[in-house]
């Protein structure tokens, strides 16, 4: 995407910043750069009030389970996990911008932090879940520094790709949906589900939920940059006001309260984060919990997610950005995916999830940004960011869902890429887009998709086609889904 026509002072930059980041050389200029960083940092800042309401929980007063509690019962507390949510995506972002050199910023992956509250977290503790998180990026920088990567990567068809990022962000909508009370468990009837209370929005949260998507969506469509933020911030002060007048309360004590956070101002803006989440890991504690089947299976579904979404986001990226040679390739794609497999790492080793490049920062290219001095801009601004970790209390979660929505909406174009017409290809990829909500599970989904592509493609009469790899992941899951009755048998 071009950068802006205005005058930016003079055509190339001087100095050691462009000699080390190329900015003339790229045909950029200082003012471009920066300003390209800070667009990218307003339209993902959202992560470190959302990552917390994702992952993060209150501990139960009343013997309740608490929300985002770990098989043992315990949460990751939201103050803390804000706190290296923008600790994290600094560094991270900073590291990618000094030795990648490209304007793409990263920050703790939606779909990932998703699957470990939902999926992984219930049936072990928080540290072990964020073992397998460093796992993973393990796994995924040694696939990047062999070249394997890039051969894993063209074993998976293009139809099952699409479909697995359309799935999670159908899964991420309908947290969003559920979190906020626009889709609840009815006390009774037949449906398992309802629209709010008796398929009818009656609570002004719920009310505040349903008008914050409609903001986002059109800050989306007038391509506003940081849409999302500004979204979060206009539903957050009009939930403050309400709540100031109206004293709705917490759904605990008022049905037609706030599902989590109460929008009230905070006593203080500012003050040191709290990091002790820093180094609290368990690297194979899940391996004893739930055996190794178990844990390689959600490895597994946590490297697919990081490695199919990075390498997609970072070609589409450096396209728009101009920056991929005549085989659309991207230069340096080596450094990139090492550095951005290091962010799941660093993450899983701080408890913020697995970090990865954010689609997002298309903001900052459309505004000129072409190499990573933009990055450094933007990973600064989230380390200021880490000591207004207090903000998070004033917004409510149903200020945050839509801008789950939204993302969930972005994420389904991928289904464009499909043949919908061949019956090989659109029952797995069918059943991979739903299986991830209606179980709640993207590890599911994932798994029934595996399994049906290559019966399949077996009964098209094209095994031939399919990559012994796919075989070997279909086998896994078929294990992983009759772990129960193996486990009987064993025992």
């Amino acid at each position: 995407m071009p950068a802006s026509s205005e005058s930016d002072g003079p055509a190339a930059a001087t100095g050691v910043l462009d000699r080390y980041f190329k900015i003339s050389e790229r045909g950029s200029t200082l003012n471009r750069e920066f300003r390209g960083g800070l667009v990218s940092f307003f339209t993902m800042a959202y992560i470190v009030v959302l990552n917390p309401i994702i992952i993060g929980g209150v501990p139960s007063t009343d013997g309740a389970p608490a929300k985002n509690a770990d098989v043992l019962g315990h949460v990751l507390p939201l103050a803390q996990v804000a706190a290296v949510t923008a600790l994290v995506a600094g560094v991270m972002t900073i590291l990618f911008g000094l030795i990648a050199n490209y304007p793409f910023a990263i920050a703790t992956g939606l779909g990932i932090n998703s699957l470990l509250a939902v999926s992984i977290a219930p049936e072990v503790t928080w540290p072990e879940a964020m073992g397998l998180v460093v796992i993973d990026g393990i796994i995924i920088v040694l696939l990047a520094v062999t070249g394997f990567r890039t051969a894993v990567f063209n074993a998976v068809p293009a139809e099952l790709k699409a479909a697995i990022a359309a799935g999670i962000g159908c899964f991420i909508a309908f947290i969003g949906f559920v979190d906020a009370g626009f889709v609840r468990k009815p006390e009774a009837g037949t449906t398992p589900v309802q629209l709010g209370f008796d398929n009818s929005i009656t609570t002004v949260p719920t009310l505040i939920f349903a008008i914050g998507v409609l903001v986002m969506g059109v800050l989306v469509v007038r391509r506003v940059p940081g849409g999302l933020l500004i979204g979060i911030a206009i539903t957050a002060v009009v939930s403050i006001i309400l709540e100031a007048i109206f004293d709705f309360g917490s759904s605990m004590d008022n049905p037609d309260g706030w599902s989590l956070s109460i929008p009230e101002l905070p006593k203080a803006l500012g003050g040191w984060p709290d990091l002790s989440l820093v180094g609290d890991v368990d690297l194979f504690g899940a391996f004893t919990r739930i055996g190794v089947l178990a844990a390689s299976v959600f490895v597994f579904a946590l490297v697919l997610s990081n490695f199919f979404d990075a390498m997609g986001t970072m070609t589409g990226l450096g396209k728009e950005a101009g920056l991929t040679d005549e085989k659309g390739n991207l230069p340096g794609i080596g450094r990139a995916l090492v550095v951005e497999g290091t962010g799941a790492i660093v993450g899983g080793a701080a408890s913020s999830s697995s970090n990865t490049v954010f689609v997002e920062s298309a903001s900052g290219i459309a505004e000129g940004a072409r190499t990573g001095l933009a990055n450094v801009v933007t990973g600064l601004l989230f380390l200021v960011a880490m000591f207004l970790t207090p903000l998070y209390e004033v917004i409510p979660l149903e200020a945050v869902a839509p801008a789950l929505v939204v993302v969930g909406a972005l994420m389904i174009g991928q289904l464009r890429s499909i043949d919908f017409t061949r019956f090989d290809y659109a029952l797995p990829a069918f059943l991979t887009v739903v299986v991830m909500p209606f179980t709640y599970s993207i590890a599911n989904g994932i798994g029934v998709g595996f399994i049906s592509w290559v019966v399949m493609a077996t009964a098209a009469g094209k095994v031939r086609s399919v990559h012994p790899l796919l075989w070997v992941v279909a086998a896994v899951f078929v294990a992983y889904f009759a772990r129960a009755p193996i486990s009987d048998l064993i025992n």
